[in-house]
């Protein structure tokens, strides 16, 4: 019954006792995967697993660095790895062979661990999920929370979303009116249609937090990758540092939904700023990767600025879509200057493509399409199949319903390589694929689980296994799994509906209009066709 589904999983004879008797031995190499294990199983044993021979063993083998063979047999428990991921991810698969009695804080076995063999490796190396927190707060407890779970389900990246209109959630040392005036907004949207709630919201992390988060992460074998949105969704910065904007009037930082037209300008001064605030983020984040967004950037501020059309002349650009290419380009250079690579999303292929960038492609898959076969690497995240935002059933009883209907079936039917590319070889240019909580309307910690969970359980499947996938199979699995989330407080959806508690009758949400997000879809797929 685990999750996501190994590649091979055979029962066999006998089984294993875990009980305050049991010891454990690791590789040099292995040591901080040995050191998380035994703080995991401590609870369960009633004590520290002994150090020794080991009847449970984590040993290096000749396997890529993500694989890992788990036997489990009387005698004791054998998780032969590639490296330091490979036996962590063995070290999960035997966790959910545990009752999930063994999940909850306070359990104590003995507990039996039926005989069995498993042969394990992912399918795709960016196995990953967005958290929004800019547009909603979540404390650093949260985060490290959310990083757990994300780990209990072999997913690999979070995407942390840092910054964009409605927030600023990341010190700057050398600016530090971006989070004093930029991490606070003075009340939020209720829905897409909504009120205004008349409630200040903010927060932010200081780079102790994020080094904090980011190290809690590694050791689980989760890559952290920033998002600083630009040069669109930045009125949070614009609002802290009137001098980025185009206006040369004060903004606040904005407090409802949807696409802003405040935009950064492109002075020199403005790409020194931002250019400084990336030398920090590359202090606190290790990751290979760093994200600008680039996404739904408007242009009337720019066709209405002088500055800015003086700089599509002096750059010999030929239009504002040119301009924006010419912002991505400059901060894909400097990015790999410092041997990092740029990840934008799918608009920054308008325009023309800057030649080390990694597209996260979320305007359905045919962004992903049309990078892959320019060459460039790519990230399925397709807004259609991936959103977690999205609501799960149709009526009024879920929380703040979002109009498209995002059901766990749907989450299980979707397949990374997107059809396009199943027989092309541009096909080895998809990285993976990653979900998004955004949270516009989701405010605390208890709603993300509501939306993230189960139809996360979902995913990870989709990206870890082959494509061939059995979704009665799943079901199955997944009822022995929720019961380990009941055990750790994880707050799903259930099958049944919301729960009291997660009904919020009368917050409108975004109400269903077929026609107008059909609309919506067609001008997407003509624009990113052309490319």
């Amino acid at each position: 019954m685990i999750v996501p589904k190994p590649v091979k999983h055979e029962s066999r004879p006998g089984s294993f006792v875990l009980d305050h008797r049991a010891s454990l031995a690791a590789d040099p190499a292995l040591a901080e995967v040995a050191a998380w294990l035994r703080g995991e199983l401590a609870p369960v044993i009633g004590g520290e697993l002994l150090p020794g021979s080991g009847t449970i063993t984590l040993a290096a083998g000749d396997l890529p660095p993500e694989a890992y063979r788990l036997t489990v047999a009387p005698e004791g428990v054998r998780i032969e790895a590639g490296g330091p991921a490979g036996a962590f991810y063995g070290a999960q698969t035997f966790r959910q062979l545990l009752p999930a009695a063994a999940f909850r804080k306070a359990a104590t076995g003995p507990f039996t661990v039926p005989g069995t063999y498993v042969e394990d490796a992912p399918r795709f190396g960016w196995r990953g999920c967005l958290l929004d927190v800019a547009r909603h707060f979540m404390t650093k407890r949260d985060v490290l929370r959310f990083i757990d779970l994300l780990a209990l389900h072999k997913l690999n990246v979070l995407h942390l979303h840092l910054t964009d209109d409605q927030g600023w959630r990341l010190e700057i040392r050398r600016y530090p009116r971006l989070t004093e005036v930029g991490g606070w907004r003075r009340e939020s949207q209720t829905g897409w249609n909504g009120a205004m709630d008349g409630r200040p919201h903010g927060g932010y992390y200081t780079q102790d937090d994020i080094r904090e988060i980011v190290a809690y992460a590694a050791r689980r074998h989760v890559m952290v990758v920033p998002e600083i949105d630009l040069p669109g969704h930045t009125q949070a910065a614009i609002a802290a540092y009137p001098e980025l904007g185009n206006l040369g009037t004060p903004l606040e930082v904005r407090a409802t939904w949807g696409v802003g037209h405040n935009v950064l300008n492109v002075e020199d001064s403005t790409i020194t700023f931002f250019q400084n605030v990336l030398e920090e983020v590359l202090e606190l984040f290790p990751s290979p990767y760093v994200c600008v967004g680039g996404d739904e950037c408007r242009k009337d501020q720019w066709r209405d600025s002088p500055a800015a059309r003086r700089r599509i002349a002096e750059l010999g650009l030929r239009d504002e879509e040119e301009l924006q290419s010419w912002v991505i380009h400059h901060f894909d250079a400097y990015l790999a200057a410092r041997g990092r690579r740029l990840v934008g999303w799918d608009e920054i292929l308008e325009g023309g493509l800057a030649p080390g960038a990694v597209v996260a492609s979320w305007r359905g898959e045919l962004g992903a399409v049309a990078a892959a076969r320019r060459g460039h690497d790519v990230i399925n995240c397709s807004n259609t199949k991936l959103y977690l935002d999205y609501r799960q059933a149709p009526g009024e009883d879920e929380p703040a319903p979002f109009g498209t209907v995002l059901t766990l079936e749907d989450v299980y039917a979707f397949e990374p390589v997107p059809e396009e590319l199943r027989d092309d070889p541009a096909a080895t240019h998809v990285l993976g694929a990653q979900c998004g909580v955004w949270t516009e309307l989701i405010d605390s910690s208890r709603h993300v689980d509501y939306m993230a969970f189960p139809r996360l359980a979902a995913f990870a499947e989709t990206v870890w296994g082959p494509p061939g996938r059995d979704l009665a199979d799943f079901r199955e699995r997944l009822d022995a799994h929720l019961a380990r989330l009941d055990a750790i407080g994880v707050e799903y959806r259930r099958a049944e509906g919301p729960l009291p508690w997660q009904r919020r009758p009368g917050v409108p949400g975004r109400p269903e209009d077929p026609e107008r997000w059909q609309a919506k879809i067609d001008a997407w797929t003509s624009n990113l066709r052309t490319l």
